[in-house]
């Protein structure tokens, strides 16, 4: 009963706190509240959170009153007072609680927590997305790219550093430090974004191999007992993996900065390096088959659609799914010539058609609306479990040609997708 009490006691005081924080007198101990706000919050359960959050949804959002007067006076006057009105009014009071609680010790750190418990939240509560909205609003500035410091992670870096390394790789599992070690080779490089609030925690992290040509599998550049290569071999830098840290700053572009200012940096240090390339995993294309291609979406001719319906039901089994007959035993060892030919032929439609669209790949969307172009599919590429179920093994090359990058940024904001006309062959 007594720790019933106590939790509930948080949770009051948090409100109270939060209260004070934003009045005239919080102003001018903003520091000192602030501190005791985030000793209570951190005392909050799951539940005692999601009330804090609503607490904040409801009690700090705009007046609409006030809101509606000051946009009826700038449709009248459109000058920069009425217009400066405007602005005033329609931001929350959220986001001046929030930029006073950023100035207490530990206050960064705690509201990019906060952000991470209220996406939770968001899954299944709604009328958050507001309160969401002004969070990633102010972490986009305070994380700007201009703030941001890039580091490169080597075997010499902190063991903590290193550890949270191993934990965050979201794209290829890291199997122990032999396996970490290899990667920060002469031939490796892994290059992560600080935030000096956040002096021991990497935003964000992508790993690269130096090689001699383009890679068109995953295998060999993961594989630990691999020799190190000669420095006079580099020619190509591949990023084989990126990963986020920080699911508190989901939606605030820092990987598109990172990729850019690491092939920068690379070209600096080693300019026998010229060509720069990914080597990527396409998640989304099970998923897609097993979804319907859904061809009225594409603005094709008729025998290309017809190709492509052939190829979806030469490989779906009647009242099946890809993922079904993947889970039974399919291998890109095991495939027919034709099966590899269809497979390869819908994921270039995939890729080409659908990258712009809401049911696109997530790896593509964020390569192609960052410059890079389509550059080639590669089969059996991703021979792990993980990427047989996620894209029948296949994987892509994504170049970065750093003189066309802006062109080609446009061109995907423009829905046209970018890519080696040599794949034109695949439909």
């Amino acid at each position: 009963m007594f720790e019933r009490f106590t939790k509930g006691r948080a949770l009051e005081t948090s409100k109270k706190t939060a209260l004070n924080l934003l009045s005239e007198k919080g102003e001018t101990n903003a520091r000192s509240i602030a501190v005791k706000l985030i000793e209570n919050y951190k005392q909050l359960d799951k539940q005692e959170q999601l009330q804090f959050f609503e607490f904040l949804a409801k009690q700090f959002s705009p007046d609409p009153v006030e809101v509606l007067n000051a946009a009826q006076l700038y449709m009248e006057k459109a000058d920069d007072t009425s217009l400066i009105a405007l602005f005033k009014v329609v931001e929350s009071p959220r986001q001046e609680l929030l930029r006073r609680l950023n100035r207490a010790p530990d206050g960064t750190h705690t509201i990019v927590r906060m952000r991470e418990s209220l996406i939770d939240h968001m899954r299944a509560k709604s009328g958050l997305q507001a309160l969401d909205a002004d969070m990633q609003h102010l972490l986009s500035s305070w994380f700007n790219p201009g703030f941001l410091e890039l580091h490169e992670i080597t075997w010499s870096s902190p063991a903590i550093l290193l550890e949270k390394i191993i934990q965050h790789e979201s794209v290829h599992a890291i199997d122990g430090w032999d396996d970490l070690r290899r990667r920060l080779q002469p031939d490796r490089r892994c290059f992560a974004f600080f935030h000096r609030q956040l002096p021991d925690e990497p935003l964000i992290f992508v790993e690269v191999a130096l090689a001699p040509s383009i890679s068109k599998e995953v295998g060999p550049l993961l594989d630990k007992k691999s020799q190190t290569l000669d420095s006079k071999k580099f020619k190509t830098a591949i990023f084989y993996s990126i990963s986020n840290c920080q699911p508190g700053l989901r939606g605030v572009s820092l990987g598109n900065f990172l990729i850019k200012r690491v092939a920068e940096k690379i070209q600096t240090e080693m300019p026998t390096v010229k060509t720069f390339s990914t080597l990527s995993p396409i998640p989304g294309f099970t998923k897609w088959i097993d979804e319907g291609i859904h061809l009225d979406l594409l603005d094709i001719s008729l025998a290309k659609k017809r190709k492509i319906e052939e190829s979806y039901q030469a490989l779906i089994p009647k009242d099946s799914k890809w993922s079904k007959k993947i889970s039974e035993g399919w291998s890109s060892a095991t495939a027919t010539e034709k099966e590899k030919a269809h497979l390869m032929r819908l994921c270039f439609v995939y890729l080409t058609q659908f990258s712009h669209k809401k049911n696109g790949d997530t790896v593509a969307k964020f390569h192609l609306s960052n410059g890079a172009q389509l550059y080639n599919i590669n089969w059996a590429a991703d021979l792990s479990k993980k990427g047989t179920a996620q894209s029948s093994s296949l994987m892509v090359n994504y170049l970065y040609e750093l003189d066309a990058v802006e062109d080609n940024h446009e061109a995907f904001n423009k829905k046209t997708i970018v890519y080696s006309r040599s794949l034109d062959k695949l439909l």
